[in-house]
C-alpha cells in the first residue's frame, strides 16, 4: 500500500478536509479580505484591479516571482474576454493557481511508494524552531499506524533538548530511537541507526539533523558526511531529504529553502504551522519557485494533524 492510500484510508475525506479548512482559516480570511478590497467599486477586471491583485498576492507571501506568473496568466484571460467581471475573479484565480502548481510540480505524492527500498531512509533538515522534531514524531505516528516498523535517529547531537524531544516522541508514538551522548558525531548516530534498522528488519528510518543555518560550506560538509556514512550501510541512502519549513515565517521560509537546497539535494518539503498564520501563501510560492514537491503540511497541533499535501484540495480550501 502506498503511503498516500494509507492516509486516505485512515482519514476519511470529511475529517481531513475539515482539518485542512480549519488550518487555513487565518490565511483564507486575510486573503479574501484583501481581494474584496482590491475589487471594491469595480465591475470589470481592469489594470487597476490587476495591480491591486498583484499587491494582494505579494502581501499574502506568495512571492514576487510566482505572483507575476499568476498575474500574467490572468491578464491573458482578460485580454481574450474583455467583459470579464470581478465576481469571476476568485474562480479564475483559483484555476490559475491550481494550474501553475500542477505544471511546476508534477511529481505528486499520490504516486509515492516505498518500492524495493528497505529500509526507506528519510533525512530531515531545517532550522531550529520550524517544527522539525514534531513533524518527525507525527510522521512516525502515521507510518506506525500503517503497520510499518519505524526507527528514529537522533543525529542533532548539538542540543540536548533536540535529543530529549525526539526520545519523548519515540515513547509517545511507540517507536525506537537511536541516540548517543550529546556532542557525538552526527554521522556516527546515522550509521548506528541504519545498521540497527537493517539488523532488525525495520521499514523506515527517519534521521533528525542539526537545525543550524551555519555557513553553507559547513552545512554542506556536515550533511554530505552523514549521507556518505549512511551509504556504507544502505546504498543510495537517504532516499528522501525532507526540508521542514515554518509557514509563519513568510519570506524567511523562502530564504531557508534557498540555503538548504544549495547545501543538499532536498527532494521533499514539509510546511508546518499553517493553522497559526495568515501566511499560507508561502506554500504556493515555494512549491512554484523551487520545483520541489510539498509532501506534508501541518494544519494543527494534534498528533494526526500532519497531512499529505494535495494541491487541488489545498487551493479549493483557500477559496471556499
Amino acid at each position: 500500500m502506498g503511503l498516500f492510500d494509507f492516509f486516505k484510508k485512515k482519514e476519511t475525506a470529511p475529517e481531513a478536509q475539515e482539518a485542512l479548512e480549519k488550518g487555513l482559516e487565518k490565511t483564507k480570511d486575510g486573503f479574501f479580505n484583501k481581494i474584496t478590497k482590491a475589487v471594491a467599486g469595480k465591475s470589470s477586471v481592469d489594470d487597476e484591479v490587476l495591480d491591486n491583485l498583484e499587491e494582494v498576492l505579494v502581501t499574502s507571501d506568495v512571492g514576487v516571482s510566482t505572483t507575476l506568473k499568476i498575474i500574467k496568466r490572468i491578464e491573458e484571460r482578460v485580454s481574450k474576454d474583455k467583459y470579464l467581471n470581478t465576481s469571476e475573479l476568485n474562480f479564475i484565480l483559483r484555476d490559475e493557481i491550481q494550474l501553475l502548481l500542477s505544471e511546476n510540480n508534477s511529481n505528486d505524492f499520490r504516486q509515492f511508494e516505498y518500492g524495493d527500498h528497505k529500509p526507506y531512509v528519510i533525512m530531515v533538515v531545517g532550522v531550529n524552531g520550524v517544527g522539525k522534531t514534531t513533524t518527525i514524531g507525527k510522521l512516525a505516528h502515521k507510518l506506525k499506524e500503517a503497520n510499518l516498523k519505524v526507527v528514529l535517529g537522533a543525529a542533532d547531537t548539538f542540543r540536548a533538548a533536540a535529543v530529549d524531544q525526539l526520545k519523548l516522541w519515540g515513547e509517545r508514538v511507540g517507536v525506537r530511537v537511536v541516540a548517543q551522548p550529546m556532542g557525538s558525531d552526527p554521522a556516527s548516530v546515522a550509521f548506528d541507526t541504519l545498521q540497527s534498522a537493517v539488523a532488525n528488519g525495520e521499514d523506515v528510518v527517519i534521521i533528525d539533523t542539526a537545525g543550524r543555518l551555519h555557513n553553507k560550506v559547513g552545512l554542506m560538509n556536515e550533511l554530505g558526511k552523514i549521507k556518505q556514512v549512511m551509504q556504507k550501510v544502505v546504498p543510495n541512502a537517504p532516499h528522501e531529504i525532507l526540508l521542514v519549513l515554518d509557514a509563519s515565517t513568510g519570506q524567511n521560509a523562502f530564504e531557508q529553502c534557498k540555503q538548504f537546497t544549495e547545501a543538499t539535494d532536498v527532494n521533499a518539503l514539509a510546511i508546518t504551522k499553517l493553522d497559526g498564520t495568515a501566511k499560507g501563501g508561502v506554500v504556493i510560492g515555494i512549491s512554484d519557485q523551487f520545483k520541489i514537491p510539498v509532501k506534508y503540511i501541518g494544519v494543527g497541533e494534534k498528533i494526526g494533524d500532519l497531512q499529505l499535501f494535495d494541491k487541488k484540495e489545498f487551493v479549493n480550501s483557500l477559496f471556499k
